[in-house]
């Protein structure tokens, strides 16, 4: 957790650093507008986005001089803490090949996992298309920060699950708490931007490998229902 924050410091100081003093000449202008004054963007609109862009420009005293560095802070922020859950995930999965079964980890693989993290989360910060996105008033940011926190909660299921199993091996828990977080989360960043459905299709294959019996044909349907999950979603729900 600690290295975790320390990452996610040096990616927000970057990312302010470095974000745009003004508005970019794309979307950028648009959005920022929108949420100077609580307008409706572009189709299929962004009412979140709006929301709390309003709330940083509010931050950098509501003028319209300095609404685009209100709304770049905001995005710089929420990329950030992208890389946080970013280092996180990367954790989850370092820690599944290196441990491979032992109760405890040593010093030595306590280091590997951490090089991992560190070198995989801050490869992502540099990354050409995710800092381009960090220091300007688009909506990716703040997207890809749900993104990032939804895929992460279905790790911090599979593991209370994996957890409970070796306790008191109930197949329905307390672990389903994180399913609920994520709906309402998923929820939350449609008022973004739609790209958090795509995380719908790997949450359905984790479910399924964790709570069924694992076969070709299973392995098939799920990925298939985790489709038909997605396309419902966007088509009939939104």
């Amino acid at each position: 957790n600690m290295v975790g924050w320390i990452v996610c410091l040096v990616a927000c100081t970057v990312y302010v650093l470095t974000m745009e003093p003004t508005g970019s000449f794309w979307d950028c202008g648009e959005f920022t507008a929108c949420a100077h004054k609580l307008q409706i963007p572009h189709p299929p609109g962004a009412p979140l986005f709006v929301l709390l862009g309003r709330f940083f420009i509010v931050l950098f005293g509501d003028d319209p001089l300095t609404a685009a560095r209100g709304v770049n802070f905001m995005n710089a922020i929420a990329s950030g803490f992208t890389i946080l859950f970013l280092f996180w995930t990367i954790t989850h999965f370092a820690r599944k090949i290196v441990q491979a079964g032992e109760v405890t980890l040593n010093s030595r693989q306590v280091f590997t996992i951490m090089s991992a993290d560190v070198v995989g989360a801050l490869a992502y910060t540099f990354s050409d298309s995710f800092w381009y996105s960090a220091v300007e008033g688009e909506v990716y940011a703040l997207s890809s920060l749900f993104t990032a926190v939804v895929f992460w909660a279905i790790l911090k299921w599979e593991h209370e699950v994996d957890h409970e199993n070796k306790t008191d091996g109930h197949k329905f828990s307390r672990a389903d708490r994180w399913l609920i977080f994520i709906f309402y989360m998923m929820g939350l960043s449609i008022g973004v931007h739609l790209l958090n459905l795509l995380t719908i299709p790997a949450i359905v294959m984790v479910i399924y490998f964790k709570r069924y019996k694992v076969s070709r044909r299973g392995i098939f349907f799920a990925f298939l229902l985790g489709c038909i999950i997605t396309g419902f979603t966007q088509v009939a729900i939104i």
